[in-house]
Formats: C-alpha cells, structure tokens, sequence
C-alpha cells in the first residue's frame, strides 16, 4: 500500500449544460417506491458529461451530488443532480483509471483502479486524493467494481478469483479473500467478478459473474450459485444495486435493467421486470437517489476517443 497527497495538473475536458428531460420507456415496470430524498420531478433526467470522459461507475450521497469516474485518466466529475450542471472534483493523471466507485457517510470515495490493480480514497468535497492502496500486482489485474460493508470496501478483480477488503477509516491492512466454493472463474482474458452489493441479511455479499449471481460469505469467501428461477441468467451483468429485496442488475451490451425478487437469505431470485429506455448506450452501474436510478453511459460500441458525448441518464424506480 502506498499514501500520497499528489497535486496533479488539471486536464481540461469540455462540459455542456444539461439537456432537457426526455420521456422514458419502462418494460413491465411496477410503481415506484419514493426513498429518503425523493427526486423532483422537474430535476433533469439526463445530463453531459465532459467530452472523452470513457465513464464507467457512478455513486450518489445523501446530497444531490452524483460522482463519475473516468477511464482515460481516473478523474472524478461531480454532477448536481437538481441541475445537471457539473464539474471536475478531481483531475487525475496519465496513466490512471477510475471505474466502480463508492461514496461512504464520512465523504471519502473509494475508487477502483481497474488495470492498475489498485485503490484509491479521494476526498468527495476538495478533489484531494489521499490514499493509495496497490490491491494486486498480478499482471493483468482488473478492479472493477466496490461496496461498503461493514468496516471494509470490498474490490472485485474480474481477471482473479479473489475480492480486496480495505479498512473503511483507519488502518493500512488489505485483505485478500479468495472466492472457493461453487464459484467458477471464467477462462483467462476474459471477466469475472464485476459489481457487487451486501446481501439483505448483511452476512454476505451478492457478486455478479458470467451471466449469474453468487451469495460469498465475507468471513470464509465461500460462494454459492444464487438460483435464478426459470433458468435466467444475467448476461452482460455489470453495476448491481439492492433496494431491501430487490436486486437491480445492469446488463451492459443489452441495454437493459433486470429487477429480481430475492429471498431473505439470497439463494433464490425471481425476476419480476425488465426496464429499458432508448437512451441506453451501453450503461454499466447504477446509483439510486430517491425514486430514481441513475446510470452512466459508457458506450463501449462507440468510438471511444477524445471527442466521444457521454451522458448520465435516470429512470425511475418500478
């Protein structure tokens, strides 16, 4: 593990104002239930991110704030949800990556290094980056994606059988948890392990992988195939997010959100709709505020160069 407080050269991106509210289109979606901070309904449902940004993970605070990290150079770009005006929190550097991130209660996020093997704690409300922890040095790691839990964020590496545990506030011990049981590693090259949420009961967590879900036990790293009723399958699974029993998986390249039904020890999950919208464009995680999911486009089936639109878009929660 490495600390450092750098204080990299801001990288100009272009931004853009928010665009106005287009209608969505929900499959077999039920009502909506409000949260905590329900979303307005004249709050944007869509807005731009800067030019190039390659965004792939997003989070949402208690404060109308979504934070969205950038594979070209592992910035974080705040949005204000109420507005859909933002701006860059923080800048990042050449060789850097920010994909799954997290906001936890204190105002540090934690962020996925993807290729770099590594992960990193930036300060949400200066820009700061103040921890570095180098997760793997394995050759051809990929952390993709973290969850809070407990008193640890929690790494998936979708090239390696094995999830991170950092310490949440104080301490400087990584654990590395290997996945055993009934988990099956996919072939070398290609992913595995992608999004990750607590399981309803907080015994364990919900993994994504290959086109099917797995309940680990954060103790032992044992895991076991969640029976996914009718022979489903969550192909293209990416970002996941929990509301009490309901899994919401994001199903990347097929432009979808899959809902599932889970039962109270999350062996078995029953899908119950599916939501699609034709603003799609390869979404990958998700983030919930109020009666909304928000999600980031990352349009992996477009060109992905300096000059690629990106947006983050949100539905509303059936």
């Amino acid at each position: 593990m490495t600390r450092n407080h750098p204080q990299p050269s801001r990288r100009t991106f272009l931004g853009g104002t928010a665009l106005a509210t287009l209608g969505l289109v929900t499959v077999g979606a039920g009502t909506a239930s409000a949260g905590t901070h329900p979303a307005k309904a004249t709050w944007p449902t869509e807005f731009p991110l800067p030019d190039g940004w390659l965004p792939e993970g997003i989070t949402i605070g208690k404060a109308p704030y979504a934070y969205m990290g950038s594979r070209a150079n592992g910035g974080i770009y705040r949005t204000d949800l109420r507005t859909g005006e933002g701006k860059v929190l923080y800048a990042g550097a050449t060789g850097l990556a920010a994909v799954g991130l997290k906001l936890d209660s204190d105002g540090l996020l934690y962020v996925c290094g993807g290729a770099g093997g590594s992960a990193r704690i930036v300060d949400s409300r200066t820009g700061e980056l103040l921890t570095t922890y180098q997760l793997t040095r394995n050759t051809a790691p990929f952390i993709n994606d973290v969850v809070l839990h407990k008193d640890r964020a929690w790494f998936t590496d979708s090239r390696d059988a094995v999830l991170y545990g950092v310490p949440r506030g104080r301490g400087d011990e990584v654990r590395a948890l290997p996945l055993t049981g009934e988990w099956v590693q996919a072939p070398a090259g290609t992913n595995s392990a992608n999004g990750l949420v607590a399981t309803p009961d907080g015994r364990g967590l919900i993994v994504v992988n290959a086109g099917q879900l797995y309940n680990v036990g954060v103790r032992t790293g044992y895991a076991t195939r969640i029976t996914l009723v009718g022979g489903e399958n969550v192909t293209n699974g990416d970002g996941l997010v929990r509301v009490g029993r309901t899994l919401y998986v994001v199903q990347n390249r097929l432009n979808l959100i899959s809902v599932w039904d889970l039962d109270a020890k999350a062996t078995t999950a029953t899908l119950r709709t599916t939501i699609t919208d034709p603003r799609f464009d390869v979404p990958t995680t998700a983030a919930r505020f109020g009666d909304r999911l928000y999600l980031v486009n990352a349009r992996f089936t477009s060109p992905q160069t300096p000059e690629t639109t990106f947006t983050g878009v949100a539905v509303p929660l059936p």
